[in-house]
């Protein structure tokens, strides 16, 4: 089994680390009210998917 000789510095650590980041949520524009939501999924604010109405939308049944 592998023994390290020497402890890895912080700096030698961050330096190796700097790229784990965190990426942007992907979006896409609804093809019916033209908002960001989240790909292939219903649109949170009219409720189409695929151009058709798959939910009412939460304004709507208040």
């Amino acid at each position: 089994m592998a023994v390290p000789k020497r402890r890895t510095s912080k700096a030698r650590k961050r330096k190796r680390r700097t790229h784990w980041k965190a990426s942007a949520p992907a979006l896409s524009k609804c093809s019916h009210c033209h908002q960001s939501k989240p790909p292939h999924s219903v649109c949170p604010n009219c409720g189409y998917y695929g151009g058709r109405e798959i939910i009412k939308p939460q304004s709507e049944e208040a």
